[in-house]
């Protein structure tokens, strides 16, 4: 009984571990580069704009894009090694679940 409590403990600590990384990859591209470090940046140029210009404008959203499809792929791996995958195998269909008539 206790066992299956430690590995959801576990799952959700993996998880959240994942999620703190890269919300804080996020923030230091959104808050560092586009507002911190904005200045020295400036020196360098992409695309024909300051490149802390363009991170302030366009890089914090596509590196939060970016974020979102690796969190997908490692939560997907994360979900395969603690046994909680969304396989269509792992599915029971159930045929009460609607009620005996169907509603």
């Amino acid at each position: 009984m206790n066992q299956p409590r430690e590995q959801q403990r576990d799952y959700w600590r993996s998880n959240l571990r994942l999620l703190c990384g890269l919300l804080s990859i996020w923030f230091l591209c959104s808050f560092g580069l586009g507002i911190l470090w904005v200045d020295w940046l400036d020196q360098y140029r992409l695309f024909g704009f300051k490149l802390g210009f363009w991170f302030a404008q366009q890089g914090a959203i596509y590196v939060f894009v970016v974020l979102i499809f690796v969190y997908i792929f490692a939560a997907n791996r994360l979900d395969h090694r603690h046994g909680v995958n969304e396989d269509e195998d792992h599915y029971v269909e159930d045929e009460n679940y609607y009620g005996a008539d169907g509603d």
